[in-house]
């Protein structure tokens, strides 16, 4: 269940926002909430725990359901433990949803929201086991996985991190979940005056790190305070060119450039998993056609151009300029690959089914997922099988049932756990024609 979706079954008004609700808390739900009910009216809450009973402020409200935050913890359950950031609770930094809960427990969490959305939405009944992925060197398990952090930037140049579903900016001087590497660069220690973003990005493989900076004015560069571990800097809104500044990341064997804003897993370990994952579901035979959609700076075309070998064929397509910028550089050695730029809804257009017909597609959107047309057009390019990569189970079961309804159905899904701390979690669904 998620905040819209529960009917209100009686006619009282929800609490008015402020409110002090003492409550038993039920079952998660998809966004980092729990679902407790006050007065016959479901109530979200965060800070909370399956099972708990505790003391929530109602922080919103509307006419079906209210949000609350549990500020006091009446009956804990034997999962919670002592959140391992300072800035985490009630009010504070939005990034976590999950800090009070065991490792173990998140996952377990994570699983049975991914079941949840898929029986609810597609119709589809499986188990699920959210897998851990291999902990960060130096850092405590669960925490020190960010490779990439955005930081918001104050009128008066302290950096923080926004609250939940606010504006407003949670001054943090650190990140517990930020690389050790990211860490090291001191950003939070910093002013950042004329500044309004700081996007940070460092490589977990090589020494590579890149700090992108956007201005209050488009009219002045930004100024850059002396970090405290060598750096390159994008001022502004970065744009192609010779000399942008990137990362070099090492995964499945190969060596790939990443823009200071291009798309790469945050995650060390994800970027390797999700393209074993995505090898072993899809199987590519010799020969075969791919098609690689939100193909970003080309990990899955890369790994798969080597499985079709030198007769098959890879095409990807990417919207961002500097994506595919990075995507052509990245696969120029595979003559068997070819990058296409634009919107994936524009290219998979009328009139492309022979040209872009495919043995298999692997799809790796947005959090807003594929949509019902791009659906429609992958449902009728695909051959054989088709591996998709999502970071929303709501999203994702939107879409595979969508597939579902035009003949495909899910013959394997795999879930990660790729954002410790928080409620994102990666999921790989295979999907196979229906028999007959």
């Amino acid at each position: 269940m998620r905040p819209g979706s529960a009917q209100d079954q009686t006619s009282a008004a929800p609490p008015a926002d402020g409110t002090l609700l003492d409550l038993d808390v039920g079952p998660v739900a998809h966004g980092g909430w729990c679902v407790a009910r006050y007065d016959g009216k479901v109530v979200f809450v965060r800070h909370a725990l399956p099972g708990e009973r505790v003391r929530a402020r109602v922080v919103d409200t509307t006419t079906r359901f209210a949000r609350a935050e549990a500020v006091e913890v009446l009956r804990a359950s034997p999962d919670r433990v002592e959140p391992p950031c300072p800035f985490a609770g009630p009010g504070r930094c939005g990034g976590c949803d999950w800090q009070h809960a065991s490792l173990e427990a998140q996952r377990r969490l994570k699983a049975a929201v991914v079941e949840e959305q898929l029986r609810r939405v597609a119709g589809i009944a499986c188990s699920v086991t959210v897998e851990e992925l291999p902990p960060v060197a130096g850092a405590d398990p669960g925490l020190g996985w960010r490779t990439r952090v955005r930081f918001a930037v104050r009128a008066d140049g302290v950096v923080g991190l926004r609250r939940h579903r606010s504006h407003e900016i949670e001054p943090v001087d650190r990140c517990p979940l930020a690389h050790p590497e990211l860490a090291r660069l001191g950003i939070g220690r910093q002013r950042w005056p004329g500044v309004t973003e700081v996007e940070a990005a460092v490589s977990a493989t090589t020494a590579d790190r890149v700090v992108a900076v956007s201005s209050r004015s488009a009219k002045r560069s930004p100024a850059v305070p002396r970090l405290d571990a060598p750096v390159r800097v994008v001022r502004g809104a970065p744009v192609p060119g010779p000399h942008l500044p990137y990362v070099r990341e090492h995964a499945a064997g190969r060596q790939w450039r990443v823009s200071a804003t291009s798309f790469w897993q945050v995650h060390p370990a994800a970027a390797q998993t999700l393209a074993d994952a995505v090898v072993a579901g899809l199987e590519p035979r010799e020969g075969e056609r791919v098609l690689d959609l939100y193909a970003g700076v080309g990990l899955f075309a890369g790994v798969l151009a080597g499985h079709v070998g030198p007769t098959g064929q890879v095409t990807a397509i990417e919207e961002s300029p500097l994506a595919v910028r990075d995507a052509r550089v990245n696969l120029r050695d595979l003559p068997n690959v070819t990058v296409v730029p634009g919107r994936v809804e524009r290219v998979l257009g009328p009139g492309v089914d022979r040209e872009l017909a495919a043995d298999v597609v692997v799809l790796d959107p947005p959090r807003s997922g594929a949509g019902p047309e791009v659906v429609r057009r992958i449902a009728a390019l695909a051959g054989r099988r088709i591996a998709y990569v999502s970071c929303d189970p709501a999203t994702l079961a939107r879409d595979l049932s969508a597939f579902g309804e035009l003949g495909w159905t899910v013959t394997n899904l795999r879930a990660f756990d790729a954002f410790p701390m928080t409620h994102h979690v990666e999921a790989v669904a295979i999907l196979q024609r229906h028999a007959g």
